[in-house]
């Protein structure tokens, strides 16, 4: 399976977790409006929030699979990470909305506890969420997708959050009817953490950041490749799911242009099979040899 073919696998997962969250976030916008409980609504919110953030992962998969033409030789991989970065905009500002309306909700005169049911509706949600998570995760793996891996673990932090407004509905059950919007702070909060990190890793790597623990590990799968006497420069950037490889190595400077080239195969398969790279530019240079100091 080529990496095209794994991102149209990867549609799947987005599809699942459309579809999810569409029927968890209208049961629990109607159940919290219905029976009073802001953390629900608050949580209803928030997968609302993720119905965004999973069709932009959709929309990016999709224009990823184009091919590269004229304009784009590298392809179009990095609309994914474009698609996150819109989506973590429109979280944000959900998130912002949801503090506000729980703020004002905790210092309301007159707060009414919530129906026990809507409990057992964050708690159903938790469950599914916690499938839908688990689907995702196996999925992403196998095809090694890094966006679909990002909707995974925000599938569990989503279950996560349905658990705390369960708890904060059923603290208001037994008088504390300031748990249920401090629950729903905590949802906002949450979704806007999510956005954040959404933001923080889609701009890191559209401004060709990458993780230097990385590099280094990277830095020292070349190191040890037969015939690699030294590596002179290494550069990685990351290109949607894809990782990008640019690095000089320094060899015997007698070894033949066939040895030399054979050298920079090996480091390409290296990288494809330790760190499912397929993407490496090696340039190979002879070592240079220390001056020899002439004495008198």
């Amino acid at each position: 399976m080529d990496q095209y073919q794994e991102i149209k696998q990867g549609e799947k997962g987005a599809w699942v977790s459309i579809g999810a969250y569409l029927v968890l976030s209208s049961l629990k916008l109607a159940a919290g409006y219905g029976f009073a409980s802001a953390a629900l609504v608050a949580d209803g919110f928030n997968n609302l929030t993720d119905i965004i953030a999973s069709a932009a992962v959709l929309i990016g998969l999709r224009i990823s699979q184009k091919p590269p033409d004229k304009d784009h030789p590298y392809g179009h991989f990095r609309a994914e990470t474009i698609a996150a970065l819109i989506a973590s905009f429109i979280m944000a500002t959900v998130g912002i909305q949801v503090l506000i309306g729980a703020a004002r909700s905790l210092f309301a005169d007159h707060r009414a506890a919530p129906d026990l049911i809507t409990a057992w509706v964050a708690l159903g949600a938790a469950v599914c969420m916690i499938f839908v998570y688990l689907y995702n995760k196996r999925l992403a793996k196998r095809i090694n997708n890094q966006a679909l891996m990002a909707a995974a673990k925000d599938n569990l932090s989503d279950a996560l959050v349905s658990v705390g407004a369960a708890v904060g509905i059923i603290g208001a059950q037994f008088g504390w009817h300031w748990l249920d919007p401090v629950a729903a702070l905590f949802v906002g909060g949450i979704i806007c953490k999510t956005a954040w990190e959404i933001f923080y890793s889609s701009t890191h790597a559209l401004t060709d950041g990458f993780n230097e623990d990385e590099l280094y590990n990277l830095r020292s799968t070349i190191e040890r490749t037969h015939g690699v006497r030294s590596i002179k420069d290494i550069k990685a950037r990351v290109h949607g799911s894809n990782v990008l490889i640019d690095v000089v190595v320094q060899v015997d400077p007698n070894l033949s242009l066939v040895e030399s080239h054979q050298i920079s195969d090996e480091i390409e398969r290296q990288m494809e099979r330790k760190h499912n790279i397929m993407s490496v530019h090696v340039h190979v240079e002879p070592l240079e040899e220390p001056a020899k100091t002439l004495r008198h």
